[in-house]
């Protein structure tokens, strides 16, 4: 039995310390010189304040440590809590390597292995807490798993908006596969995600902006993965799982290819992602994020409908879920017809 009033208490712990820590980190960020200087992978021109995903990471963590303490609707409590804990390992473990990042850098040897490492241990606890899933082979997939999605949302971390919007996006469809599969753990961490990121979000679009830093993208990267690898030994429908991550994945694996194609250093900082390419063609950062949004809100709903649709509505949800993503990947193109067009119909007017 679901407990609605838990369920709000979470979200707003989430929410509301996402609201009001930076207005006492920020000066000591500012004073300390936490200074996101542009570079060939940047959409912005001017320094700005980065790190302030530190508050982020202590409203999500505060978040989950309630929703461990307070009562769980499963079968098994002791197991949702003891998954719960796990997910704020995972949280605190990846935003302190994204902190330590932020202050001095990493090696991407040691950035890669401390990623690795902490998906392994992650996995290795979930396999654990669920007797189901105690197979060996899922520690090494949970591990690359893990540290993959953690270097996903750090490269999707390109313009204003994107990544609170996707914790919102994300943690919401999350919470709602919780509640439909009648899964309270879940319920509770995407809740906690979704009020954490909402409240970094208008820090981030304010005329003084921040940016989360990678304390904050890799906090959100191992929040999400976890979450979705424990949600999948559960048992709970990829479908929920899969498609709420689905345009940020085939965004980064597809701009991934395309410069190993083209024999460019993958690794190096670039703005050939399609949400940056659409910041190039014209289109502001909200714009560009909204387009992000969109397209992650429709093949979300699309994998809901898919999950508890009969086998033809499956197929159907499915094809129309390929054809979001490849519309997705033409839209700098697009874009750039149209402003192009009407830039012309404008001179011609």
């Amino acid at each position: 039995m679901m407990n609605i009033g838990a369920q709000i208490v979470v979200g707003a712990i989430a929410l509301v310390l996402a609201l009001l820590l930076p207005l006492v980190v920020r000066p000591l960020l500012s004073k300390a010189g936490m200074l996101d200087v542009p570079n060939a992978r940047s959409s912005h021109q001017t320094p700005t304040i980065r790190g302030m995903g530190i508050t982020t990471a202590v409203a999500l963590s505060l978040a989950l440590l309630a929703a461990i303490l307070l009562p769980q609707g499963d079968v098994d409590g002791a197991r949702a809590q003891a998954t719960l804990t796990v997910i704020l390992l995972v949280a605190v473990s990846a935003a302190a390597i994204g902190w330590v990042e932020d202050i001095r850098g990493l090696g991407i040897k040691v950035r890669a292995s401390l990623q690795l490492g902490v998906g392994a241990l992650a996995t290795a606890a979930v396999a654990i807490i669920d007797p189901g899933a105690q197979q060996l082979w899922w520690i090494p997939a949970g591990a690359v798993a893990v540290a993959a999605y953690i270097n996903v949302t750090n490269f999707m971390d390109g313009i204003n908006g994107i990544s609170g919007t996707h914790g919102l996006l994300v943690g919401g469809f999350y919470a709602f596969a919780g509640v439909m599969s009648d899964t309270q753990w879940l319920v509770y961490a995407g809740v906690a995600i979704a009020g954490a990121f909402a409240g970094f979000l208008p820090w981030n679009l304010a005329r003084n902006k921040v940016f989360l830093g990678d304390v904050g993208s890799y906090l959100l990267g191992a929040a999400i993965a976890v979450t979705a690898m424990a949600a999948f030994l559960a048992k709970v429908p990829v479908e929920y799982i899969f498609s709420p991550v689905l345009i940020y994945l085939v965004d980064t694996f597809v701009t991934f290819l395309r410069r190993l194609l083209a024999g460019e250093r993958w690794y190096a900082s670039h703005r050939q992602h399609v949400y940056q390419r659409l910041n190039i063609v014209g289109l502001s950062h909200m714009q560009a994020t909204g387009v992000v949004c969109a397209a992650t809100a429709l093949v979300s709903i699309l994998g809901i409908i898919a999950a508890q649709g009969e086998p033809t509505v499956q197929i159907v949800a499915t094809a129309l879920c390929v054809l979001v993503v490849l519309a997705y990947l033409r839209t700098p193109t697009l874009f750039q017809r149209y402003l192009r067009r009407k830039a012309g119909n404008n001179v011609a007017g």
